[in-house]
């Protein structure tokens, strides 16, 4: 009797177009994919059964409203989404009640219930500008967090060992400077773990410094019989200096709330360099169509027009094609130091008698400067113009009549003494 011997074909044989452009979208710009091979078995898997991968984002609501870095991750989520693959969007509630410790050399102070809730209200909101909401789970994770209950927790801290949560960098650097780290702060990486586990994700994005955390889910479905997830790490995006991440603190970013010509504007001030990085990070346009923009520019098309393709783009996503319309011609307006056609407009009445009014304090009354001395010091820097003409006298004493005073390069005002 002969012996049947079959042998498993490699995932390069099963792999097809559909499979390798799906996997091509997946790398683009990512920083990691762990394991790859198990990636394209699920892709492969996907395609044959019909049946869409599960992919996880959880982000925790610790601030009012996000700004474009934020989005890399999300775009990610939408190209997937594009894909038919089912994305759920995670709300962390529960978590931020323990706070987040990924590179953080102290405690993070919990939020309460109150904070999370306000902030939570804005997340999917803001998340909606990007993700297809007609297709995407949102999830809570105080539904299987609350209801875990102290036994479950201590079922689920026996899963995972202390010497393997002190191989994590901000434990470790903490520990060994002797820096406190208080137990509940270990329950962070179990509890976002076992979102995994209660979603049953094929994969989870995050941040690169969200890669042991990521990689913690992955433990904990095995421990649970389940398939384990891949993890997508995706970089941190620079912000507009080009050298720090994006952050309100540093203030290098763009808030998605902020308005249209501001957020085209802040596009615009990015350097050319920093600006091909944003079109791989933050633009849906193609590799082959960034490609074809690259090699105009190299091949003498000024920069510029592709930054301004970038800040249309960009803008359009987060508010319409009609206000980047808008926020351009605006842009052009400054830059020719035309006046934008939105205007503050003041009306401020003069001393008694009709008196005048120094410049430094009409740039204070019109908002334009934070007091008349910061207003003078603008004017020694030949940052003021009065009706397009750079005001260059200190001294100057304005009498009644309309105006229109421009501090740099963005802000305006006209202002009518009486």
């Amino acid at each position: 009797m002969k012996t049947l011997m079959t042998h498993a074909k490699s995932p390069d044989v099963l792999m097809t177009n559909a499979v390798r452009e799906a996997l091509a979208v997946t790398l683009r710009g990512c920083e990691e994919l762990i394991p790859q091979d198990d990636w394209v078995k699920k892709l492969i898997r996907s395609e044959a059964t019909g049946t869409p991968l599960r992919i996880k984002l959880g982000l925790d609501p610790t601030a009012p409203d996000i700004h474009v870095g934020h989005t890399v991750v999300l775009n990610k989520m939408r190209q997937l989404q594009d894909l038919g693959h089912t994305v759920i969007f995670l709300i962390g509630d529960f978590t931020t009640l323990i706070g987040d410790p990924s590179g953080r050399n102290s405690t993070r102070p919990p939020l309460s219930r109150e904070q999370i809730e306000v902030n939570a209200q804005t997340y999917y909101r803001q998340a909606s500008m990007v993700l297809d909401p007609t297709k995407t789970e949102i999830r809570y994770n105080s539904e299987w967090g609350d209801a875990l209950g102290s036994r479950g927790m201590i079922e689920l801290a026996a899963r995972y060992t202390v010497a393997r949560m002190m191989e994590r960098n901000d434990f470790h650097d903490r520990f060994h400077a002797g820096t406190p780290i208080s137990v509940h702060e270990f329950l962070y990486p179990l509890m976002q773990g076992y979102d995994s586990v209660a979603l049953k994700s094929d994969l989870e994005l995050g941040g690169t410094d969200q890669k042991f955390n990521l990689l913690v889910g992955r433990h904990l479905q095995a421990e649970y019989r389940q398939e384990p997830q891949c993890i997508l790490t995706m970089p941190l995006l620079e912000g507009l200096d080009g050298i720090e991440k994006m952050s309100k603190s540093k203030n290098n970013y763009i808030g998605i709330s902020e308005d249209a010509n501001t957020m085209f504007a802040k596009v615009l001030s990015i350097s050319d360099v920093l600006m091909w990085r944003w079109y791989t990070l933050l633009s849906f346009k193609s590799e082959a169509q960034i490609a074809a923009l690259k090699a105009e520019v190299q091949a003498g098309r000024n920069p510029k027009d592709a930054k301004v393709a970038l800040a249309r783009e960009i803008t359009t996503r987060f508010h319409s094609a009609s206000a980047a319309d808008a926020a351009e011609q605006d842009f052009v307006n400054r830059s020719k130091g035309g006046v934008p056609e939105v205007i503050t407009e003041l009306s401020l009445p003069l001393g008694e008698g009709g008196a005048t009014l120094g410049i430094g304090a009409l740039l204070k009354l019109a908002g334009l400067a934070a007091s008349s001395g910061e207003g003078n010091r603008l004017i020694d820097g030949g940052g003021v113009r009065m009706d397009s003409d750079v005001v260059s006298d200190k001294g100057l004493k304005i009498g009644a009549g309309t105006y229109v005073l421009q501090v740099g390069k963005r802000k305006f005002a006209r202002v009518t003494l009486a």
